[in-house]
């Protein structure tokens, strides 16, 4: 999910002074709405955020319908087992997926016990998105699914009174302590006016903990990380893309201690990483550290305040800690000058040796460059203003929103031993020895788009490069090699150029890298918009064992008109296997058939074609344990 908001120097002091939590101004405050976001925020806001605030495309039609019997509630394809429980809610075309679709997965096994596996995603069987969970106590065989008490809240910015308070939550990540204990994070806010009666548009993380369950219940209320009282619908400000990890190394001098990082947009335009931290499981959290400080290597502001330096532009960030307690953020950045035709951006890590209270200067980890704008190669309206991941050839299914970020992971064994990985669209398969060049970016007004040759039809495809350091983030391999030479993950297991994107990445516990991702290299996926799953592990950070995850192609989406598939997904493994966990969308839709559901004619089920596939999905959460080698 991406999103990005600014304030003035002065609000931006009052809120690090007040923990993130912001009083309302008066009642003659203006509604916030999407459209006061700048074209570059709403390119890079959270998905999820953008689902729920911004305009809603114009519900595609559906053509050919069939009667079915029953909606589907298929669990298992080949070895891809489904992780969320619930059967198909039979939801009005207009609507479709905002009564049933889940995606934006994150997962994590229990260090102390591997039956245990928690999975989280955004969840709109209730007809909004909120935090969805599941969990499995046999190791990812079958699974039940919990509720987080997430609609309820007590925090200090509404002066400590409870009061059912959200209504929309996602962005969900989950975490162990060595002690048995879960966290998730949600991310809650209020729609505003723009699409409800009510013009409060606050917004909160929030952190929920299960205790001697395994994620089958979690603490109530939440214990807010950082919120912002925004009832009078100012719309003056939004917290976007948290991402939480706890210490779960038993020597670290931080054991336990929980983390979260976020985005911070401002109507200034600016947006921001900070951090905050909780040293008692969970139960409070320290006030918000800025992480995303000045740099020299942040050359190009896009005529926008520098309230907390030049790096004002920044998104994704996602926290890991090693065994030694140090604590490593990586982010994307988009402050570069791009000459001529260029348009790369660039993947930041800091690190805090402190337990969080204080950070480094921001390191460059590498270049990378994004997914190309959807409008300008899938046709105007596919999917204005965002990036997408387009197919090969004259089709223009694929217009799900999409845009490339950083994961990182640490050593267990070598805590000085970093790895991010990020998609680029230029890579060491994809540049301009095989018909692919970047071309320059839309303008301002567009948002910054990223537009190429060979797109369609020319050598560009999207690849997830590796850049590693082993002086603990002081500098990586990508800080000064071109991307263009950056291993590639996978590279020689799989078909070239086809498109890998949406990376989740981790070491295992005995030092094997193992990646996780969208992966268009099978049958026909790179013509007809196709994807699968495939794992990546590596021992040595050269050479890769690649397999296919997936028992069957998953058609693009055709949920929420096509736009949305979620931004991400994760894996998590074991010593000996890897737990991928994605959305997928090989369950058939169904309807309301047209002239049924009335007086005399009693409802039947119908499904249909979709304009951007052979029949309208869902999106389910599925999972696969797969052996490491």
């Amino acid at each position: 999910m991406r999103k990005r908001r600014a304030l003035s120097l002065a609000a931006t002091a009052m809120l690090l002074l007040g923990g993130l939590s912001l009083a309302a101004p008066g009642a003659n405050a203006q509604p916030f709405g999407y459209d006061k976001l700048t074209p570059i925020q709403k390119r890079h806001a959270s998905g999820a955020l953008t689902e729920a605030l911004g305009p809603q495309a114009a519900a595609r039609a559906v053509t050919n319908t069939q009667r079915v019997t029953a909606p589907s509630c298929d669990g298992r394809r080949g070895d891809n087992v489904k992780v969320n429980q619930n059967c198909l809610n039979i939801t009005n075309q207009p609507l479709a997926g905002r009564g049933q679709a889940q995606n934006e997965t994150w997962v994590a096994v229990n260090p102390s016990n591997s039956h245990q596996v928690i999975a989280t995603y955004n969840d709109y069987r209730r007809g909004d998105g909120t935090c969805g969970v599941s969990y499995s106590g046999d190791g990812g065989r079958s699974w039940a699914d919990a509720t987080t008490p997430n609609g309820f809240v007590s925090g200090a910015a509404f002066g400590g009174k409870p009061r059912q308070y959200f209504q929309g939550g996602g962005d969900t990540s989950v975490a162990w302590d060595t002690r048995g204990n879960a966290y998730l994070s949600c991310q809650q806010f209020k729609r505003g006016n723009g699409v409800s009666p009510d013009a409060d548009q606050s917004s909160g993380f929030y952190v929920y903990r299960s205790t001697g369950s395994g994620g089958a219940s979690f603490n109530f209320p939440g214990r807010p990380v950082a919120e912002h009282d925004d009832t009078a619908g100012t719309g003056t400000f939004l917290l976007d893309k948290q991402l939480l990890t706890v210490d779960n190394h038993l020597k670290s001098p931080y054991r336990d201690r929980v983390y979260m990082t976020w985005t911070t947009f401002a109507e200034d335009g600016t947006g921001y990483i900070y951090g905050a931290y909780s040293s008692d499981y969970g139960e409070h959290f320290s006030a918000p550290v800025l992480i995303s400080s000045d740099s020299a290597l942040c050359d190009q502001t896009f005529g926008i305040p520098t309230p907390q330096g030049r790096c004002n532009n920044n998104q994704f960030s996602q926290p890991v800690t090693a065994a030694d307690g140090t604590l490593y953020v990586a982010w994307a950045n988009y402050n570069t000058t791009q000459t001529g035709s260029d348009n790369h951006f660039q993947v930041f890590l800091a690190h805090s040796s402190d337990g969080g209270a204080t950070f480094s200067a921001p390191v460059k980890a590498t270049d990378y460059y994004d997914l190309p704008d959807c409008d300008t190669y899938q046709g105007a309206g596919k999917n204005p203003g965002r990036d997408c991941v387009p197919e090969k050839g004259t089709g223009t299914n694929s217009i799900f929103r999409a845009t490339n970020y950083p994961n990182v992971t640490v050593d267990p064994a070598n805590p000085k031993r970093v790895v991010v990985t990020t998609g680029s669209y230029i890579n060491r398969d994809s540049n301009e020895t095989s018909g692919c060049t970047p071309a320059g970016l839309t303008p301002i007004a567009a948002g910054l788009g990223s537009l190429y040759t060979g797109v369609k039809t020319g050598g560009c495809n999207n690849s997830i490069v590796l850049t590693a350091s082993t002086n603990g983030g002081a500098s990586f391999t990508g800080t000064t090699t071109n991307v263009r030479k950056l291993p590639v993950i996978g590279t020689g297991t799989r078909q070239a150029p086809t498109d890998q994107f949406w990376q989740g990445t981790v070491f295992s516990p005995t030092g094997t890298l193992v990646t996780g991702f969208y992966d268009r290299q099978y049958g026909s996926d790179e013509s007809t918009g196709y994807s699968d799953i495939t794992l990546v592990t590596s021992k040595d950070l050269t050479h890769f064992t690649s397999a296919r995850v997936t028992s069957s192609s998953m058609p693009p989406p055709s949920q929420f008109n096509g736009q949305f598939y979620g931004d991400y997904i994760m894996v998590d493994a074991t010593a000996s296997t890897a737990h991928p966990v994605w959305s997928d969308t090989r369950v058939k839709a169904a309807f309301l058939c047209p002239g049924t559901g009335t007086a005399g004619h009693p409802p039947e089920l119908c499904q249909a074609s979709a304009s951007n596939a052979s029949i309208a999905n869902d999106e389910d959460i599925y999972t696969s344990a797969v052996p490491i080698h």
